[in-house]
């Protein structure tokens, strides 16, 4: 078995009430722990990321300090490390999830490709340890991380699917875009 899932920042800030909250994003914890409990044996890997900014600076410029966020580059204080908002959704169950992904801390970072685990690994190297060819991806949002994540995935060499009843967006044109373009690049945009 040759294929990954990837299930990209289904934390409190990204849902519902949170900092940077998507309508849908709670549906989306749910849908994913639902999707588990039935598909998680059909992955030799399942990794989950989260964003994990530093609390003291501004991130790099990820979080607007003297001017009002653009929403494009500069964001809300969200996902600060340690707090509440960049927990994990409680309606996702992180039970298969073998490997957790930090991002950010101290940059911006869209992808989960530019995350690490607790030990170190890039996600480079947890594909190569385990023989990575196909990734399925979920989570959100749609028209940033997980656009991010699968177009990395993508240059990396990798076939992959992105699951639409799986994410959930910022806003729905750009959603619509981010899919379009994922698909014009070599991904499969399927239900």
């Amino acid at each position: 078995m040759t294929k990954a899932l990837f299930i990209v920042d289904v934390q409190n800030d990204f849902t519902e009430g949170g900092a940077l909250g998507v309508d849908g994003g709670s549906a989306v914890a749910a849908g994913i722990t639902e999707y588990l409990a039935e598909h998680a044996d059909d992955y030799a890997l399942i990794v989950a990321s989260r964003d994990w900014h530093d609390g003291h600076n501004d991130n790099g410029g990820h979080f607007a300090s003297d001017s009002e966020p653009d929403f494009v580059d500069s964001w809300p204080v969200h996902c600060v490390a340690g707090t509440p908002g960049a927990d994990y959704h409680p309606a996702f169950d992180t039970a298969r999830v073998g490997f957790h992904v930090r991002k950010g801390q101290g940059v911006p970072a869209y992808s989960l490709f530019e995350g690490r685990t607790e030990s170190g690994e890039t996600v480079h190297q947890l594909l190569d340890e385990h023989g990575i060819q196909t990734i399925d991806v979920v989570g959100i949002a749609t028209d940033y991380c997980v656009r991010a994540s699968a177009l990395d995935a993508l240059a990396n060499g990798r076939q992959v699917r992105v699951l639409t009843s799986l994410v959930a967006g910022v806003a729905p044109a750009s959603s619509e875009a981010a899919l379009a373009e994922l698909a014009e690049a070599g991904a499969e945009v399927v239900a």
